[in-house]
């Protein structure tokens, strides 16, 4: 059977039963109906960002708009190892790689941060664009969940204050003893924070501030990786982790 084409519904816009009726926004459903060329009668998919999803059939297609008719509804339970990272805001052109690669490896977090080393100041809001590439990526991977994106005000303080939520929390520190590996084996039951510098690193004071705070520094090898080289070491190791307990269970 082919697989079915996937399209995103705002959560707020969810179904409580089958046999309801849903509309997509516009730019889905110029994608379904312009773009695919979907026609009424055709069953598709529908997930939510937040572990929702269901078959759904085209009941009406007008220009820009289409009404989908609810089949069958579902909810996927979110994983036992949950990874957030945490990095220092960079002006990179690979920003949205990233974040494709972080839905594809079941990140549940990104938050960008303020860092001493920064390139340019922080963004106010997220951008509408990012959350695009996560939904483009969650689609093409078959993942129902799309990351937290957040941008942490504040600075060093503004973070440290967000990180009592997590049940380990890890410093990806470049002068870290390259013998103290972060490993598959740190990624515990529950959810875990990587913090990552930007391109220049950290400086000194963040990072005594923030093991001082409780934070376990880690390596990730003798190599200077990239911004987002690191965040994709960090984010295979947690998925190897979770696929090793899925299969395990």
């Amino acid at each position: 059977m082919a697989r079915l084409n996937t399209f995103f519904l705002h959560p707020e816009d969810w179904p409580e039963y089958a046999g309801n009726e849903v509309s997509l926004d516009k730019a889905e459903s110029r994608h379904m109906l312009k773009v695919l060329r979907t026609a009424v009668g055709t069953q598709v998919r529908l997930f939510d960002g937040l572990g929702r999803y269901g078959m759904f059939r085209v009941d009406k297609a007008e220009r820009n708009k289409a009404q989908l008719v609810a089949e069958s509804l579902f909810r996927q339970d979110a994983p036992s190892v949950n990874l957030w990272l945490a990095l220092g805001w960079s002006k990179s052109s690979r920003r949205g790689f990233l974040l494709e690669k972080a839905v594809e490896l079941g990140v549940a977090g990104i938050w960008f941060w303020q860092a001493d080393h920064s390139q340019g100041r922080l963004p106010d809001a997220v951008k509408e664009t990012w959350t695009d590439r996560c939904i483009q990526a969650a689609k093409q991977c078959g993942s129902v969940f799309l990351p937290e994106i957040m941008m942490i005000s504040g600075g060093l303080s503004g973070l440290q204050a967000k990180c009592s939520q997590f049940d380990q929390t890890f410093l990806a520190w470049e002068k870290e003893d390259f013998r103290n590996l972060l490993a598959p084996d740190h990624f515990t039951e529950g959810n875990s924070l990587v913090v990552i510098g930007p391109e220049g690193g950290f400086s000194e004071s963040e990072a005594e501030q923030l093991v001082r705070g409780g934070m376990e520094p880690v390596s990730l090898g003798q190599s200077i990786l990239r911004w987002e080289t690191a965040a994709l070491y960090c984010l295979s190791l947690s998925f190897h982790r979770r696929s090793l307990r899925e299969v395990a269970s």
